[in-house]
């Protein structure tokens, strides 16, 4: 499913696979021979968001923009990168060669440098950099810049120091932080959804026939916004004809 939203609407390259389930929204931008893969949601919210070639969106991953008057987080995904199942992304700029592996998160304003990555159900946490080919292991959270590691036991003393709500909420911590940050947020996804409209199943030519393991050939970028889905056309020009034939055949 793909929608406007926000005032933009995706924009995918016609070599990309997107699956029936996934779901696209707002100012997106998926480039060449991406494969965004069955229950994924990519969505721009108040920031531009971007998936580089041959990148790999699997299953459930979600990956996000976000931004409002205060604070603005892009999404930059670059090439030959994968997010795996279930894990999560947002506001923030993963280099090309990156791997995101199944449950793991990326927060606002982290950075990782080309070749890293991310192992089951590692965080790089918010402001966060990793460094060039460095990986975090499972379980374990980067933080900091340059990012150290820390184990899972370690996770109550960073939420201290992370100012986790003032980063990325702009809402001083405190014991009504939550609460602040749930109203506050709600607000804003109220305002900038409100006038969504899906636009998916549309193509800008009729799918071509291929052999098995062969490559689509290259193809401009498609504005989903302005073309028109060749099976539904061909779908209606059946049901006409059908029409036409029946009023043709003679009473029995």
């Amino acid at each position: 499913m793909i929608f406007s939203s926000g005032g933009g609407k995706p924009k995918i390259h016609s070599s990309a696979y997107v699956a029936p389930s996934a779901v696209l929204s707002g100012e997106v931008v998926v480039g060449p021979d991406c494969a965004i893969l069955h229950g994924a949601v990519v969505t721009a919210e108040g920031a531009p968001l971007e998936i580089g070639a041959r990148t790999v969106i699997m299953e459930n991953a979600v990956v996000k923009s976000s931004g409002g008057k205060a604070l603005q987080f892009p999404t930059q995904i670059g090439k030959d990168c994968i997010v795996g199942p279930g894990a999560y992304v947002v506001g923030a700029r993963i280099d090309d060669g990156c791997f995101i592996a199944s449950g793991a998160r990326v927060f606002n304003g982290a950075h990782m440098e080309s070749g890293s990555g991310v192992e089951l159900g590692g965080i790089v946490h918010v402001n966060a950099h990793l460094t060039r080919g460095a990986s975090v292991p499972m379980q374990h959270i980067a933080a900091g810049n340059p990012a150290a590691i820390f184990g899972p036991e370690k996770a109550a003393e960073l939420a201290e120091r992370l100012n986790f709500f003032e980063t990325v909420f702009n809402i001083e911590a405190g014991s009504s932080a939550r609460a602040k940050a749930a109203a506050a947020y709600s607000r804003f996804l109220r305002a900038f959804h409100a006038t969504d409209a899906r636009i998916d199943g549309e193509r800008t030519t009729k799918p071509v026939a291929r052999r098995v393991g062969e490559e689509p050939p290259p193809k401009q970028v498609a504005d989903v916004g302005g073309v028109v889905d060749a099976m539904m056309l061909e779908l209606q020009e059946m049901e006409q004809r059908r029409k036409e034939a029946t009023k043709k055949r003679p009473p029995a």
